[in-house]
């Protein structure tokens, strides 16, 4: 069963009920790339009157643990996966609708075939990008995954 927007965010709505009701919305999906959308309202805001921190890190850390989630099941191997590490960089204030975007299909690829062959745990940092509708860049988020194969 292929993994599709639709089906990560009826996931979302009954197991990361937060990320359902901040309105972060999975849009596209595909062997390298995710987008994820969220759109500054109120609940999702912070006394600032943009987008709180918090939830930009939940739309970004979705876009590289969707495309994580998607890999791992395609393997049809048992993988753990865990963010070790993260960090964000914030340079405009979030307000409409921001859109994350993760382009590192192909570092999960590499990262996975290392360890179904040497049986080792590997670790991947992974980028998200959100822009606001004007293509301004308003926050970036970089995450550290570990990956290890389950033994049996």
């Amino acid at each position: 069963m292929k993994l599709t927007p639709g089906k990560i965010n009826s996931f979302n709505l009954l197991k990361l009920p937060s990320v359902f009701f901040t309105g972060i919305r999975v849009k596209a999906i595909d062997d390298n790339s995710c987008v994820v959308s969220v759109k500054h309202r109120w609940i999702n805001q912070n006394p600032f009157k943009s987008l709180f921190w918090a939830v930009q890190g939940m739309a970004a850390e979705l876009t590289t643990g969707s495309l994580m989630m998607m890999k791992i099941k395609e393997s049809g191997k048992n993988i753990s996966m865990l963010v070790t590490t993260n960090n964000a960089i914030f340079t405009k204030k979030a307000t409409g609708r921001i859109t994350f975007t993760c382009n590192d299909g192909s570092k999960i690829d590499a990262a996975m075939t290392k360890a179904i062959e040497t049986g080792e745990g590997q670790t991947i940092w992974m980028q998200s990008i959100g822009t606001n509708v004007d293509g301004v860049v308003v926050s970036i988020f970089n995450f550290e995954w570990s990956i290890k194969v389950k033994k049996k």
